[in-house]
C-alpha cells in the first residue's frame, strides 16, 4: 500500500512542479524545462524532480541554478497545493535519457550510412525492388481444397 501511494504523491508531485515552473516562474534563466518524472522517498519526505532542457548545456546548467534558486517557492507554492503532512524536500537532477536515446540514435544513422555506403554496388539491391527468385512460391495451403 505505502508503494502505491508514493507513486501516486509522486505524480501528483510531478503534475504540481511542472505547472509551476511553467506558468509561474518569472526568472529568466529557467529556459524551456520539461518535468520528465518525481523519485519520491518511501516516508514522503524527499522528492528527486528529473527535468530536461530544450536547449544546450549552458542553458542546462543555467536552468539548474534557477532551479535550485527557486527551490523555496516551489515548496512553498507544493505546499498550498497539496495537502500532506511533510511537504517533500525538492532534488532537481537533469535527466540525460533523452541525451543517451539521442547518442544511440545517431550511432545508429551512421552506422546505417556506412553500411550503405560499403560494399560493391551490384550488390546493393533497392528496397522498392524486389527480384524474382527472392519471392516464396505459394504452398497452396488456403486455395483449392
Amino acid at each position: 500500500m505505502a508503494h502505491r501511494r508514493s507513486a501516486r504523491v509522486a505524480d501528483l508531485v510531478k503534475q504540481e512542479v511542472s505547472r509551476i515552473i511553467q506558468h509561474e516562474m518569472k526568472d529568466p534563466r529557467i529556459g524551456f524545462v520539461t518535468v520528465t518524472s518525481v523519485e519520491i522517498s518511501v516516508d514522503l519526505r524527499h522528492a528527486r524532480v528529473y527535468f530536461s532542457v530544450l536547449g544546450s548545456d549552458a542553458d542546462q546548467k543555467a536552468s539548474l541554478e534557477g532551479l535550485e534558486r527557486a527551490k523555496g517557492y516551489i515548496r512553498t507554492q507544493l505546499g498550498r497545493r497539496i495537502k500532506l503532512r511533510h511537504i517533500p524536500e525538492l532534488l532537481f537532477r537533469y535527466d540525460e535519457s533523452f541525451d543517451y536515446a539521442q547518442r544511440i540514435s545517431s550511432v545508429m544513422r551512421s552506422i546505417e550510412t556506412t553500411d550503405n555506403e560499403s560494399g560493391r554496388p551490384e550488390d546493393r539491391v533497392p528496397a522498392d525492388r524486389v527480384l524474382e527468385d527472392q519471392v516464396p512460391e505459394d504452398q497452396g495451403d488456403d486455395e483449392g481444397r
